[in-house]
């Protein structure tokens, strides 16, 4: 057998891939249950708030615009990011089913940051909309439009596909031949390629993009937007006018605050000193849920096109209500009067 045979062999023998690996969670905790009935009920509300708020978006034709394309997505990617995390946690800690089968573990992995960085880039298309309507208002509806909007969002979708298709890939030519026990409450890209008994440089500098691409980018170009119209509405002669522009912004950047902030602080904390694993586990469960429950409460609370076409509805269904008891009244008076005749 030649030296590069013998190599292969011992590489395909000592090459070890687990059936399950084993989630940790919370350690020396206790009545830890009951942040998971609080997570159980962040998700319940965010399910209804974020398929709310989409609904309204459908039903009002005068929301059917490119600026409301991105609200939608933003909508959807926090209802299914937050239905890719939350269900399995409660499953893994409620139920006490701790074991998760290796594939499982790696899909699971990829739903979840697969959506979070869906999340990021749409805010990234958001501070773009807000940036030409600002600096550019009469070009506006010939820059953003439609089919503009589309296209930048499938990039991000697709982008992010192929991205955390090759970190996952990564993983899964890696070895595990010591402990499957995973420190994080999901099974976390970096919690589960420490665990390997393998070279993982690669998954190192992937974490490392990871980091750059989904928090570092987007904001850097969020902030040069921003320094824009601060430019631009600097320019502005009106003090009422500018703050009126300024308004169509604050929903965003609070969007970006309530997202960024707490990611870039986790991040930090775990480079700038030693974060205890509870400690680590709450941010991190708070960083991923919380968002998606805040976003679609500020955007029905701060846009005031969206709080218009809530009260459109709201009129529209009360409007149809008194019709329809007007019809059945009418209705009762004819068949009391004269006995209908059927032709």
């Amino acid at each position: 057998m030649s030296q590069a045979e013998r190599s292969a062999s011992i590489i395909n023998i000592t090459f070890v891939r687990p059936a399950a690996f084993y989630i940790n969670g919370f350690t020396n905790i206790p009545h830890a249950q009951y942040y998971y009935v609080f997570l159980c009920f962040v998700y319940i509300m965010t399910v209804v708030g974020n398929g709310f708020l989409m609904s309204v978006i459908y039903l009002v034709k005068t929301l059917h615009s490119a600026k409301y394309m991105i609200v939608f997505s933003l909508a959807l990617t926090d209802l299914c990011g937050s239905t890719a995390l939350i269900p399995k946690v409660l499953d893994t800690f409620l139920f006490d089913r701790r074991y998760i089968v290796y594939e499982a573990c790696l899909s699971y992995m990829f739903f979840v940051w697969f959506f979070a960085f869906v999340q990021s880039w749409t805010l990234v298309t958001m501070a773009y909309d807000r940036f030409v309507a600002i600096c550019f208002p009469l070009r506006y509806h010939s820059i953003v439009t439609k089919p503009a909007v589309a296209v930048m969002l499938l990039c991000v979708w697709a982008f992010s596909l192929s991205l955390f298709a090759a970190a996952v890939g990564l993983i899964d030519r890696l070895s595990f031949c010591g402990s499957l026990v995973v420190q994080s409450f999901f099974c976390d890209h970096g919690p589960v390629y420490y665990l390997s008994c393998s070279d993982t440089t690669a998954n190192t500098d992937i974490a490392n993009v990871f980091v750059i691409i989904i928090i570092c980018v987007p904001l850097v170009l969020i902030a040069l937007t921003y320094i824009c119209v601060a430019v631009a509405l600097s320019r502005i002669a009106s003090g009422a006018e500018r703050i009126k522009a300024l308004k169509t912004c604050t929903s965003h950047i609070i969007l970006v605050a309530i997202f960024f902030l707490p990611l870039l602080g986790t991040n930090l904390a775990v480079i700038m000193s030693s974060l205890h694993p509870n400690t680590r586990i709450i941010n991190s469960t708070l960083t991923h849920t919380v968002p998606a429950l805040l976003n679609p409460i500020i955007y029905s609370l701060k846009t005031e096109e969206v709080i218009k076409a809530i009260r459109k509805l709201c009129n529209n269904s009360s409007l149809r209500r008194k019709t329809s008891d007007n019809k059945m009244k009418c209705s009762g008076r004819v068949h009391n009067g004269k006995p209908q005749v059927l032709f």
